[in-house]
């Protein structure tokens, strides 16, 4: 194996098996929780509307290597061209905690997509994300990543 690739391998599995520190009302956290999943449920299905939905009316992402994108240069960003997908999306996160109606939570994220041809490219990196409860629900208000 590449020098590069067992890194990123070890890396990974130090990842999944580090402890989760969760600091907050408990049922803000499984909130927090469940929602990363769905997310990830919206990016594997290409659900732009609920990937959307998934963010404040004032969010920002910061994708690696491009500006701070906003309003409907978010759906852009996850817009995928036609006939390439996601195939696999996961946030496993590494702390989350909650302040009243902010709550924070880090931790890493990997993926796969499958392009035109049929290759599949797998990817992976660390993430924050900030997050305010709207009307009740936990939505990503900042979203910041960057690869591995």
């Amino acid at each position: 194996m590449k020098f590069i690739t067992k890194i990123i391998l070890a890396l990974t599995i130090f990842s999944q098996v580090q402890a989760q520190t969760l600091k907050g009302n408990k049922e803000d956290i499984n909130q927090i929780i469940e929602n990363t999943k769905e997310f990830s449920r919206y990016v594997m299905a290409s659900d732009y509307k609920m990937i959307a939905s998934s963010y404040t009316e004032d969010a920002k992402i910061f994708p690696n290597n491009t500006i701070i994108l906003e309003g409907e240069d978010i759906i852009k960003y996850w817009t995928l061209p036609k006939g390439i997908s996601t195939s696999f999306h996961k946030i496993t996160q590494t702390e989350i905690t909650v302040v009243e109606d902010t709550a924070y939570d880090y931790g890493y994220y990997e993926g796969k997509t499958k392009q035109k041809d049929g290759q599949i490219s797998s990817w992976q990196g660390k993430y924050v994300i900030v997050w305010k409860k709207v009307k009740g629900n936990w939505k990503m208000h900042l979203d910041i990543w960057n690869n591995i």
